[in-house]
């Protein structure tokens, strides 16, 4: 169970980082602040998979 939940965190994980990067081309957010949004949202999509 636990390698199944880990496989699907993975995958959302990675669908949240694509539409970020979607909604930084779209906003036309600056490249410096960028890595602040993915950080920002990953920790966020972590702490919400981890509760």
């Amino acid at each position: 169970m636990i390698s199944i939940f880990i496989i699907v965190a993975i995958i959302i994980v990675y669908l949240i980082n694509n539409m970020t990067n979607s909604l930084c081309i779209q906003k036309e957010i600056p490249e410096e602040r960028q890595p602040k949004v993915f950080r920002t949202i990953n920790i966020l999509v972590t702490i919400l998979l981890l509760s």
